[in-house]
């Protein structure tokens, strides 16, 4: 019998919580090395699409991000000032049409799922990575403490400032570009919420310059708001910068009001600056890989970000366990089938910033009545995408369907 092949994945958070899983389920010998003390996520909510839950499905755990989800019938999206609705999209039938629902978790929660589901993955805390050097039968990755792992594969699954990027295609790979957008989050109690102000649906509302959305997590217990504004006032990409709530409330100060008392509700408020990368050509470099933010870091606009990670997860496992005779093939394979679905979710949620934040009245009004247009009649061809934003291609897939 061969002998099962060795995977370390640098970086244990939900991108390389999935792949240890997905691997493991495979039979393959997966080590997580995380830099963190304990393996912890920021407490922010997160939106799993269609596609994301199919591929949590392929990963046996569906049931279980299920009991710690919050599910939501429509996505409001409305007008920034006088809260009319320009569309109301009917998440509650994604179920039939998509094959999967739309659920919303806290990021903390579906760590939770995924860390509780390994079985044999040795995790390794406090473990820093500086290097890694793709080799033409192994790979190792270096630590700040002076050790070092040596695997038949060594995955990069650190996240949008990933060393093993770095490492592995020099600092021009890590070329940031600030959008000209900061970003602050909140996390509200569902009972602080003012009772006539309506939260269990998602929301998303557009205005000049900004749109904010918000959604409950945690099972309705929380309300995940994010709001995003043009300004190149802060330029720290960071997650854990914390700021006053009157940062927020300035910033939307003309907004409806059924958003902008939303703001006090939560007792911490956190800032960070928005930046974009390039989508990667190529993702290996030897036997060592990246995955999710690190090969290709997208803005949040279409919801795809822990998605398409967890789809690259169950890809990876999938290619390794087809190619165990020859893991080159397994890398080939993996880049090759999940590049070009990753670059236009990278690409397509770029040029959704653009549309969530027109300044003209004009190309709002005309935004607007397209976006009804296509929510009541759909985008056209055989399937009559009606979502929103035309992201019927994205949701539709099923990653454990095609890899079988």
């Amino acid at each position: 019998m061969p002998r099962a092949p060795r995977i370390a994945i640098i970086g244990g958070g939900i991108g390389g919580l999935a792949a240890a899983l997905a691997l493991e389920r495979r039979g393959a010998e997966t080590i997580v090395c995380e830099q963190a003390p304990t393996l912890s996520e920021i407490g922010a909510g997160l939106n799993l699409t269609p596609n994301a839950i199919k591929a949590l499905r392929a990963l046996g755990v569906e049931d279980r991000v299920n009991a710690i989800a919050s599910l939501s019938n429509f996505l409001n999206i409305r007008s920034w000032k006088s809260g009319r609705y320009i569309s109301r999209t009917r998440r509650g039938d994604f179920k039939e049409k998509f094959g999967a629902p739309n659920l919303s978790v806290h990021r903390a929660d579906l760590l939770g799922v995924l860390a509780g589901a390994l079985k044999t993955t040795d995790i390794r805390t406090g473990r820093r990575a500086v290097a890694v050097e793709g080799r033409q039968h192994n790979a190792v990755a270096r630590f700040a403490d002076g050790s070092e792992i040596e695997a038949d594969i060594v995955v990069g699954a650190d996240g949008i400032h990933s060393a093993v990027r770095k490492s592995l295609f020099g600092a021009g790979a890590d070329a940031p570009r600030f959008t000209g957008c900061i970003c602050w989050r909140g996390m509200a109690p569902a009972d602080a919420v003012p009772r006539d102000i309506a939260i269990d649906d998602g929301a998303l509302w557009m205005g000049p310059h900004g749109h904010v959305v918000h959604y409950p997590v945690r099972r309705g217990e929380l309300l995940n708001i994010v709001a995003h504004f043009d300004s190149d006032a802060w330029t720290e990409e960071s997650w854990t910068r914390e700021c006053d709530v009157s940062e927020v409330t300035t910033t939307y100060a003309g907004w409806n009001s059924q958003l902008t008392r939303l703001y006090p509700c939560s007792t911490r408020w956190y800032k960070w600056a928005l930046y974009d990368r390039d989508p990667l050509e190529h993702w290996s470099v030897g036997r060592a890989t990246l995955l999710g933010d690190s090969a290709h870091a997208m803005l949040p606009y279409l919801g795809q970000g822990a998605a398409q990670a967890i789809e690259d997860a169950c890809v990876l496992a999938a290619m390794v366990a087809k190619f165990s005779d020859d893991l080159d093939a397994a890398l080939a394979a993996y880049e090759r089938i999940r590049a070009p679905r990753a670059k236009a979710a990278v690409l397509g949620s770029r040029a959704r910033a653009k549309e969530n934040h027109l300044a003209s009245p004009w190309a709002r009004l005309k935004r607007d009545v397209k976006i009804a247009l296509r929510e009541r009649f759909g985008g056209g061809g055989p399937k009559r995408d009606n979502t929103a934003f035309q992201v019927g291609w994205l949701y539709e897939y099923d990653v454990g369907k095609e890899m079988g």
